[in-house]
């Protein structure tokens, strides 16, 4: 039994480890089976895989080549567009250099034909000059001539004269040394009385000579003087550092001077004055503008339209900003608060106006303090009166873009910006245009008639000057009686001289008074006038 137990035992592990080894050759076979199985699937997914890669890659490989292509002639259109572009720009300089070749040629022709002209003329001229010599030498033979016949002549008449002197001397019962001295006597007075007539009229005409010439020697002096005046108000001068600068300026076909001009309303004048160019225009602040424009790119030295524009811009803001500093300065300056800011950026604007050479800016400063002393020691509105005379020329800020008087202006401008109807009456009557209607009116009339009248603080322009010199001279000889008037001592003085059958020494004295009043009503003028009448009798006579 424990054999049969042992042999079952025995079997049953034996079938155990069959079927076990079965089992195990089994999930071996399985395993085998499934890896090839799973190799086949690798190498399929791996076969799509590949063939997706090669698919993306052959398409990367024609997108490149695409894009390559494109690159392609994308570059050869380049290169055709700059070959065009040179090939344009060397017709042009081509062109440009025919150009000045033609006009070198013209030149040189115009210069062969004026050297033909020339010769010409002077081989005409030596054939002149020939024939002068010719002429001459005929002369010289008939004038030796005539000179011999003369001298046969003087003979003769030296022995008429011997035989007449004898006759004369028996007639006479003279010598010949007596009758040459009461002759020569005779003749000498008769000299005397012409020379005496002869330098009396010499010396009248030098006398009228004087005074034109010393009238127009006054007159340049004048207006030498007035030129740095008309200089100041509509001119402005940059200098530069060489003269190539100028070229630079004006730019390839004038672009740059075009640009300049464009971007600031402002004529530049470039003319043969060396080393500067003149900014012209009427808006001070525009000159002001292109002045420090122009100095900008002359210390820069980059010089081209687009550089014009960037460099102008960045000037009138700064400029803006100076101008609104300035009229603030202004209002801390008098004392005076609580003006409108448009107001305050118009008195900055004065600083670049001037009026017969005086500047607005600093004239509106001085007219405010000037009544606002005045009314501190009357008693009166000080800040009122400062206000006034700070704004009573306002108008003058924007006289040259508005029509329009500048008090009207300036009227205007204080209604616009609701300033008191006060201020607006003391600019309107600042010139006595309207009547005052307050004590600080008249103080701000009287402050601006002392800023402006001050030695050295205006100048007039020629023109104004010489025509304030004849009204005055007109008002003077407008008066029976009177014959002749003159404006002296640059026109603080008139001499008025009268006829003395027609006014009498009394009326002289009276008619003084009336030219005084009639001078006071009807001409503008700094100071005083003194009005001299003279009234004197001569009596002439001429010996002839």
């Amino acid at each position: 039994m424990h054999n049969i137990s042992s042999l079952l035992l025995v079997g049953t592990g034996l079938a155990v480890g069959l079927i076990i080894l079965a089992f195990a050759v089994g999930a071996a076979a399985a395993m085998g089976i499934l890896w090839v199985v799973l190799k086949k699937v690798s190498q399929k997914k791996s076969q799509q895989k590949l063939d997706e890669t090669s698919k993306r890659v052959e398409e990367m490989i024609q997108n490149a080549e695409t894009k390559c292509k494109q690159l392609k002639q994308e570059a050869i259109l380049e290169s055709q567009e700059q070959d065009l572009k040179r090939r344009n720009e060397f017709d042009k300089e081509m062109k440009e250099k025919r150009a000045e070749q033609q006009r070198v040629e013209s030149r040189l022709t115009r210069q062969e034909d004026l050297l033909e002209k020339r010769e010409t003329e002077i081989s005409r001229k030596e054939q002149s000059l020939e024939a002068q010599k010719n002429n001459l030498a005929k002369r010289n033979e008939e004038m030796q001539k005539t000179q011999e016949a003369l001298a046969q002549q003087r003979e003769t008449l030296s022995h008429q004269h011997e035989l007449m002197t004898a006759e004369l001397e028996r007639v006479a019962q003279l010598t010949r040394e007596e009758a040459k001295k009461q002759l020569t006597d005779e003749i000498l007075d008769e000299t005397r009385r012409e020379l005496a007539v002869q330098v009396r009229n010499l010396e009248q005409q030098a006398k009228e000579e004087a005074d034109l010439n010393a009238k127009n020697v006054i007159s340049l002096a004048i207006q030498r003087c007035a030129s740095e005046h008309a200089s100041e108000t509509t001119v402005s001068v940059v200098p530069l550092p060489n003269d190539d600068m100028k070229a630079r300026i004006i730019g390839r076909e004038g672009r740059n001077i075009r640009a300049i001009e464009n971007a600031t309303g402002i004529e530049l004048i470039i003319d043969d004055t060396p080393e500067v160019v003149i900014l012209s225009g009427f808006d001070p602040v525009r000159r002001e503008i292109a002045r420090l424009t122009l100095e900008r790119l002359i210390t820069d030295g980059r010089i081209h339209p687009a550089r014009i524009e960037e460099t102008v811009e960045k000037v009138t803001k700064e400029l803006d900003q100076q101008i609104k500093t300035a009229g603030e300065n202004a209002m801390f300056e008098v004392g005076i608060f609580g003006l409108h800011p448009e107001i305050i950026k118009l008195i900055g604007r004065l600083k670049f106006r001037t009026s017969y050479g005086q500047n607005v800016y600093r004239h509106s400063i001085e007219v405010a303090q000037l009544a606002g002393l005045m009314a501190q020691e009357l008693g009166l509105d000080v800040n009122f009166a400062k206000r006034a005379g700070l704004l009573h020329d306002i108008g003058k800020a924007v006289d040259h873009e508005q029509e329009g008087t500048h008090i009207q202006i300036g009227a205007d401008l204080a209604k616009k910006y609701k300033e008191n109807a006060m201020i607006v009456n003391a600019i309107m009557a600042h010139h006595g245009d309207v009547e005052p209607k307050t004590i600080e009116a008249v103080l701000v009339q009287a402050a601006d008639a002392i800023s402006g009248a001050r030695p050295g603080a205006r100048r007039e322009t020629g023109s104004n000057y010489v025509k304030r010199l004849e009204k005055l001279e007109e008002i003077a000889s407008s008066f029976h009686g009177v014959d002749k008037s003159y404006a002296i001592q640059a026109g603080r003085e008139v001499r008025v001289i009268v006829k003395p059958d027609q006014v009498d020494d009394a009326k002289a004295l009276f008619l003084a008074k009336d030219i005084a009043k009639k001078i006071e009503s009807e001409l503008e003028y700094p100071g005083q006038i003194k009005v001299n009448v003279i009234r004197e009798f001569r009596s002439v006579e001429y010996a002839k």
